[in-house]
């Protein structure tokens, strides 16, 4: 028996989805695209988020209130390190040539930073209310829920059997027919060149995978050691983080999506004290050590191969 494989471009990145049936369903994928862009993207000016943040309207979708909803669980669970409302302050840091940072004085800061914190948002039914100065964006979460969307529709259709990839986020189902095995995917190696090779390939049964990198976005300071420019959400101001690479498998791809942007801004130790209460969620790390080698680390039974 033979897989049907469609691709092409969406969310400003590439996609893939392989399934076991005969039937073409990229119109009702391309369908499915369009009305989640209509919702949550922000570069889309007529999108539902986009007239939220303008204050135009305040009257969302069901896509946009699942995601919504599912940024809140997060957000409490990481207690605010996830955070959507914080794109306002990310773009202020306008990162310049050679690791420099356009000057951006306390007062900016404080005064953007006002406006942050999901906490301030409320939603009742369909309508969202937030201060006026509020800017949500659903970025590091919705690539994750465009493809629980997709993988839901295969279900639906009564595919038992499938992968879907948004820009390397993942979802898989039951096993590749062709091979008779489960589903094999790839962790990459970070590379600061920006050429890709896989690190190692994993085994994924019926389970979600997404990967936040912080390599391809690095400073390298005075010592010559790289690292990543993270804001924090609590106080607006970047951080250092020797994380690279952070691996999330959890039974939905929106919710690996969004933790694994989350543990980018944790560091390490805050990382495997956090994942003592989470075993659900299986984590791998890919970092830099003091002699700038690369280290991994697998937490909570992340699988070897």
């Amino acid at each position: 028996m033979k897989n049907t494989k469609l691709s092409g471009n969406v969310f400003g990145t590439s996609y893939v989805v392989i399934y076991d049936s005969n039937r073409d369903y990229q119109t009702q994928f391309d369908s499915l695209f369009f009305v989640l862009n209509t919702s949550l993207s922000t570069y889309q000016t007529n999108s539902d988020i986009s007239k939220l943040n303008r204050n135009e309207s305040n009257i969302v979708d069901a896509h946009f209130v699942n995601v919504f909803e599912a940024s809140k669980e997060i957000y409490k669970s990481t207690e605010g390190v996830f955070d959507p409302t914080i794109g306002a302050v990310v773009n202020a840091w306008d990162f310049g040539p050679e690791g420099r940072i356009v000057n951006l004085d306390s007062l900016k800061i404080d005064s953007l930073m006002v406006s942050v914190g999901l906490d301030k948002v409320k939603r009742k039914e369909y309508t969202i209310f937030k201060p006026a100065a509020t800017f949500i964006d659903f970025n590091a979460i919705a690539k994750g829920y465009g493809v629980d969307v997709i993988g839901e529709y295969l279900e639906s259709q009564g595919v038992q059997n499938y992968l879907v990839e948004i820009g390397g986020e993942i979802r898989v189902k039951g096993e590749n027919i062709e091979k008779q095995a489960h589903w094999k995917v790839g962790v990459e190696n970070p590379n600061f060149d920006g050429t890709q090779s896989i690190l190692k390939a994993i085994t994924l049964k019926d389970e979600a995978m997404a990967t936040s990198g912080t390599y391809r976005k690095f400073k390298t300071d005075k010592e010559g050691k790289r690292y990543a420019h993270i804001i924090d959400t609590r106080t607006g101001y970047p951080s250092k983080t020797s994380l690279l690479s952070i691996s999330v498998l959890a039974a939905d791809c929106m919710t690996a999506d969004a933790y694994a942007t989350a543990f980018k801004a944790m560091g390490i130790e805050k990382i495997k004290a956090f994942l003592k209460s989470k075993p659900e969620l299986k984590v791998f790390l890919i970092f830099e050590n003091e002699n700038k080698e690369l280290e991994t680390l697998a937490l909570n039974n992340f699988p070897a191969q």
